[in-house]
């Protein structure tokens, strides 16, 4: 399959999408059994995405609800007199103070989006800790920033395209590297 970019890759569909997601899940379980304090936040967009699904799962299996919110990190962003950021609302459920915060985004890169991140759940009280979850970890770390739980990790070059791709937004759910 030809793009413009080049030569692309599709490394997870729907069903190893669905099956790193029940991983992560029962993962985030086991460092987390039964944790009343834990809460899911997903950066917008396709983290928070994320989060409800794995949340969905977590809650499935402790047969609870498991506080979910999402996460705008626009503000935040260290690029943002570069780029003008796309703002959207935040929804935190309630203060994270002394809250166990699984932060979940998409793709893993660089790690400038965590960072933003980090800065603004500060901003919703001092969690007891913050774990990360990734879909994708696709290297090329700026900052020392490693996941607690990763779905796929695969080897890119700086410029190739991780597109994920969710039914949330009305395509099929899928993984695609586009090479450079």
């Amino acid at each position: 399959m030809e793009s413009e970019m080049g030569e692309s890759k599709t490394v997870m569909d729907y069903g190893r999408i669905a099956t790193s997601l029940d991983r992560m899940a029962a993962q985030i379980r086991e460092c987390n059994p039964g944790n009343p304090d834990l809460v899911f936040v997903g950066i917008r967009a396709r983290g928070d995405y994320l989060a409800t699904r794995l949340a969905d799962r977590v809650s499935k299996a402790e047969g609870r609800d498991i506080p979910l919110g999402a996460l705008d990190i626009g503000l935040y962003r260290d690029d943002a007199d570069k780029v003008i950021p796309e703002v959207r609302a935040s929804e935190i459920p309630g203060s994270l103070e002394a809250k166990v915060v699984v932060l979940v985004d998409d793709v893993l890169f660089t790690g400038r989006t965590i960072r933003a991140a980090l800065d603004a759940l500060m901003n919703y009280g001092r969690p007891q800790k913050i774990e990360l979850a990734v879909l994708v970890d696709r290297g090329h770390r700026e900052l020392p920033i490693q996941p607690n739980y990763v779905g796929l990790t695969v080897e890119t070059s700086v410029v190739d395209k991780v597109e994920v791709n969710m039914s949330e937004d009305g395509k099929k759910d899928s993984v695609i590297i586009r090479k450079k």
